[in-house]
């Protein structure tokens, strides 16, 4: 038995509705990093516009302006997928792209409808133009996706539905119009319109499957990270601690640690105010990053407290790490910043067994030297030995 088109057709216009509720309201509620989502629910909501112009040459409507409009509406909301997808993976949008095959599709279709009226070569041209969106938006998923199952899955839903859309086209073009109007009743044609409405869904829904990993990723990073100078914290650093911990059992390595201080930050804080002292934190924080190698890790403890691991270093490289660490502080700031400096204690770990707790003490045992010492200094804490089995 054959579905009648105008019940898949308003089913599906339903459907496509609430998803585009579905995905206005999580651009709404996701962070400001995911972007697309606002295009994909207008895209929607055009897709559905066409539809319903389609369905207005009943009324009484004339033709013309009804299938103008209608195909201008779904060349547009197809359009804003790709521009949707664009956003998303920060890429330029293509509206220059769109635009054009709007204005094909305008040509192709007033062409063939007023001077040399022809259903087929309307098909035709709009499904391979539309073919188009789709292959482009496929290869921008390819190359800036993800690789996880909902990107891959994406990629192979554009896939699929380049090729159904570039196939009607052709059979439209090799065969006539009684194969692809969609709006007669015969095997290809349910199955087309089921495969094509089905198809649209599927993707926004796939869509809003990789905005969802992906903000399950920024929430993950955002729960260790420290909000204002966007390096690890406590939490993120145990984690890292604990892998290069792992790394160093394995491979009988040693690592090394630095408790890092602003000195006399409080003055800084009293006689600039916060909103100064949290500059200098952030620009501190940015200082320390770009004198560390790509291997190391720097996290924020808290108030004025930094602190940097450096896997695989013993203590002569550490030195020299943190005096670059100092010498880089000394040289920054800006008319708009106080001038500041940092005191460092260094612990460095060979000791399989000793713990993160034990080495942040050792760590900050030394840097009470430096500060008693006269701070903008280095101190070294005492080595942890072996324990005797």
């Amino acid at each position: 038995m054959l579905l009648d088109p105008t019940t898949i057709i308003l089913m599906s216009a339903l459907m496509a509705i609430a998803m585009s509720v579905v995905l206005f309201s999580a651009y709404r509620s996701y962070p400001p990093e995911i972007k697309g989502l606002n295009y994909w629910a207008g895209s929607l909501l055009l897709l559905v516009l066409g539809a319903v112009l389609f369905g207005l040459r009943k009324a009484g409507v004339p033709e013309l302006l009804v299938l103008m409009a209608a195909n201008s509406a779904l060349v547009c909301g197809i359009g804003l997928t790709l521009i949707g997808t664009q956003k998303f993976y920060a890429r330029p949008p293509s509206w220059w792209l769109l635009g054009l095959l709007w204005l094909l599709s305008m040509l192709g279709v007033g062409y063939w409808l007023i001077w040399e009226p022809s259903f087929a070569a309307r098909v035709a041209v709009f499904s391979y133009l539309v073919s188009v969106l789709y292959f482009y938006q496929t290869i921008i998923v390819w190359r800036y996706g993800e690789r996880h199952f909902s990107t891959r899955f994406l990629i192979a839903l554009l896939g699929v539905q380049t090729v159904v859309v570039f196939t009607r086209g052709t059979l439209a073009m090799l065969f006539g119009s009684e194969m692809v109007n969609i709006l007669t009743k015969g095997p290809f044609q349910s199955l087309y319109l089921a495969l094509a409405q089905f198809m649209i869904l599927l993707l926004a829904v796939s869509f809003n499957a990789v905005s969802t990993r992906r903000l399950q990723g920024i929430l993950e990073r955002r729960s260790t990270l420290d909000p204002l100078t966007q390096v690890l914290n406590r939490r993120g650093f145990g984690d890292m601690y604990l892998k290069e911990l792992a790394l160093l059992r394995r491979e009988f390595s040693v690592m090394t640690l630095f408790s890092i201080d602003l000195d006399y930050f409080k003055k800084i804080n009293d006689n600039h105010g916060h909103i100064i002292g949290d500059r200098v934190l952030v620009e501190v924080a940015g200082v320390i990053g770009k004198a560390l190698r790509m291997s190391d890790h720097v996290a924020r403890f808290g108030g004025e407290e930094f602190v940097v691991l450096l896997p695989a270093t013993g203590l002569d490289r550490a030195l020299q790490i943190a005096d670059r660490i100092q010498k880089a502080v000394r040289a920054s700031g800006s008319g708009e910043l106080p001038a500041y400096t940092v005191s460092i204690g260094v612990a460095c770990q060979s000791n399989p067994e000793e713990n993160l707790d034990g080495l942040l003490m050792r760590a900050d045992q030394a840097l009470y030297r430096a500060k008693d010492g006269g701070r903008d200094r280095i101190e070294i804490a005492a080595p942890v030995l072996p324990t005797a089995s």
